[in-house]
């Protein structure tokens, strides 16, 4: 089974566009399948040629486990990036999947929020990191921690997009209403390129009535920004991190790995109507 025929082609980059698409994906609540998400993006996108690099921003470094790069083998990662002690490129690992790279994170970043408290230009160090530099990539990809912090702050000021995951359960939406007036504040103040990109709705359970009322809610409040694709409560793509692959590899014909390669979809119709509009 081939992922290409679901997925589009990469449109033409715009002019004096940065070279690769800098896409958040973020929701301060745990426990939504944002890492999740964001491991089978990039692969759903890698396996139709699309380069694609996965920022780990999250100190708890389960993008990293989860792409099968063990803790030991972490030189170099998103702190020495973001505290300015290594250039991005030097961080840059290849991963199992062909055309899909990550800078991994490890346990240290949970120090950077102190330690850059009192810094200059503190909300605007991952963007540094990443301006100028000529990634060879067509998306970035960034994981963002469970918070609202300044790690999630510096992953908002650095890309062009947010891309939300929500959970189908009750308080999705008072969750949401916060997030997105953060990445208002964010807008106004810090970023004013800064868009989100879509929302998806992740373990959605047909059996729950809740899924059901909850996917309407969301859908009412933010009408074509939620995606269409719904990610499914799925066994296969809980057991996938533990072998370290992302499910497409694990399981490419359960229906979990099939709605991120639709989502992949979405994603990049999104993206070349965007390129057709400007």
């Amino acid at each position: 089974m081939t992922l290409a025929p679901v997925l589009l082609d990469r449109p033409s980059p715009e002019t004096d566009a940065p070279s690769a698409r800098i896409i958040a994906i973020a929701n301060q609540k745990g426990g939504v399948g944002k890492t999740t998400t964001a491991i089978n993006l990039a692969t759903a996108l890698a396996a139709v040629d699309k380069r694609v690099l996965l920022l780990d921003m999250d100190p708890q470094g389960n993008a990293s486990t989860g792409l099968g790069i063990p803790r030991q083998s972490r030189g170099i990662t998103s702190y020495q990036v973001l505290i300015g002690e290594q250039e991005v490129t030097s961080a840059i690992v290849p991963t199992k999947v062909p055309h899909l790279f990550i800078v991994p994170a490890s346990v240290d970043l949970s120090g950077a929020e102190i330690e850059l408290v009192a810094a200059e230009r503190r909300e605007y160090r991952l963007r540094e990191a990443l301006a100028g530099k000529a990634l060879p990539y067509d998306y970035v990809l960034i994981d963002c921690p469970p918070s609202l912090g300044l790690l999630t702050l510096n992953a908002l000021v650095a890309a062009q997009a947010v891309l939300v995951p929500l959970q189908c359960e009750f308080y999705a939406l008072e969750g949401l209403s916060h997030l997105v007036r953060t990445i208002e504040r964010v807008k106004r103040h810090l970023n004013p390129a800064l868009e989100i990109q879509g929302v998806v709705l992740t373990m959605f359970d047909k059996r729950n009535n809740l899924s059901d009322l909850v996917a309407a809610d969301v859908r009412g409040h933010f009408g074509d920004k939620v995606y269409d694709t719904v990610i499914p409560r799925n066994v296969r793509v809980s057991e996938a991190p533990s072998h370290g692959k992302p499910v497409l590899l694990y399981d490419l014909r359960c229906p979990g790995a099939q709605a991120y390669v639709h989502l992949a979809g979405e994603v990049l119709r999104r993206e070349r109507s965007r390129l057709s509009a400007a």
